[in-house]
């Protein structure tokens, strides 16, 4: 399908983007797979590139560009060369806005310039082991003492947890349900910050997730970022960017994995002719190609939306469900697909389907999604 999205200037990022990945990280993805994190220099190149921060204002070292349109691209040629060990999504579009939003100028100044070099990775700790999708109900407290905050508790499935530098840290300052909550910024050396084991996941391997533990770890007042009690207010005010980023992936994903399962469709053969020629499979591959076009039109207008302003809680709850749902059903039909070679960790489509079953899960179930939709309609 022809894109209208995107222009000439978003296209000459797009080589950009794809030469720096086929240069800097698809030779080391499956070490890094092995290893379960990424190299942390590839952080700073991917700084160097102009990668990090497209849309901070150049001030503070940013692209400047309030188009997120480049972070798409960005998202896309990441899932496009398979290395879903890289943070970046997570770093440019949900943490981003938290720190270019809601920060204070000195507060600006003293961590936005490294995060678009890429030496300060950032992280933020919303889960739980009791508390995922319901954020009102987190724990983890920060109780002021004097011009200090001192924070007690666990975070758990923290992406980027182990590199970052810099957590943005959801912990309960009172007791008042969602209330209650604030956003606290805990810098990497703090007295009482730790991490825990790295988790051992079914897939996005070389994407380094960790246990957070606070233990009477105390900062500075100052790293309060945005109002008191009012954490919760800012979590949703900036979910819908979270959930059109991973709507986004998933599209990408979906047509990697279709384009990748018709090139093998049309030289596998079976019975003496190519497997695409039987017409159960045929069938197949049509829906498939018609529901990923469906999906990347309605995410396309989403994006274009979420530009001009006007991308509301419920479109992005019903595109992040939807193409997620959509990206493990096209993941799970194409191994299928494959065959024996589906099931083997050398092929593409077998890493890719593996990548794909938390994307249901991470920035709100689709329970909790078609819950949220459920409510814009009145129920």
């Amino acid at each position: 399908m022809q894109q209208h999205l995107y222009d000439r200037d978003h296209d000459e990022f797009r080589e950009l983007c794809r030469t720096f990945l086929n240069r800097e990280a698809v030779p080391h993805h499956e070490r890094w797979e092995a290893d379960g994190i990424v190299d942390r220099e590839v952080w700073r190149k991917a700084g160097a590139a102009g990668l990090l921060g497209m849309d901070v204002d150049p001030e503070y070292g940013g692209g400047g560009q309030q188009d997120f349109r480049y972070n798409a691209v960005l998202v896309e040629e990441i899932v496009n060369s398979g290395c879903s060990g890289l943070g970046f999504g997570l770093h440019n579009d949900v943490v981003a806005p938290y720190l270019t939003e809601l920060t204070t100028e000195e507060q600006r100044k003293r961590w936005l310039h490294r995060f678009c070099s890429g030496d300060l990775v950032t992280a933020i700790a919303m889960s739980e082991p009791g508390a995922g999708s319901d954020l009102a109900g987190v724990r983890t407290t920060a109780v002021r003492d004097g011009d200090s905050l001192v924070l007690n508790g666990q975070k758990t499935f923290i992406t980027n947890g182990e590199l970052a530098d810099l957590v943005i840290v959801v912990a309960r300052t009172a007791d008042e349900g969602a209330h209650g909550v604030s956003l606290v910024a805990v810098e990497t050396g703090t007295d009482g910050f730790t991490r825990g084991r790295r988790l051992a996941k079914v897939g996005l391997k070389a994407n380094d997730t960790a246990e957070l533990f606070f233990d009477d770890c105390r900062v500075p007042a100052t790293n309060l970022i945005g109002t008191e009690n009012h954490g919760f207010y800012h979590l949703m005010a900036n979910l819908p960017r979270e959930r059109l980023s991973i709507a986004v992936a998933a599209v990408a994903a979906a047509e990697r994995l279709l384009a990748l399962t018709l090139d093998y469709a049309r030289t596998r053969e079976a019975f003496g002719r190519p497997i695409g020629k039987f017409q159960h499979n045929r069938f197949l591959l049509a829906e498939l190609d018609t529901e990923v076009t469906i999906a990347r039109t309605f995410v396309n207008h989403c994006v274009a939306e979420f530009n001009a302003g006007r991308l509301s809680v419920t479109d992005a709850a019903k595109a992040k469900w939807w193409t997620t749902e959509l990206q493990n059903r096209v993941a799970d039909r194409c191994v299928q697909l494959h065959g024996g070679y589906g099931f083997m960790a050398e092929y593409p489509v077998a890493r890719a389907w593996l990548d794909s079953r938390v994307q249901t899960i991470y920035g709100g179930t689709t329970e909790i999604m078609k819950e949220i939709i459920g409510r814009g309609l009145g129920l």
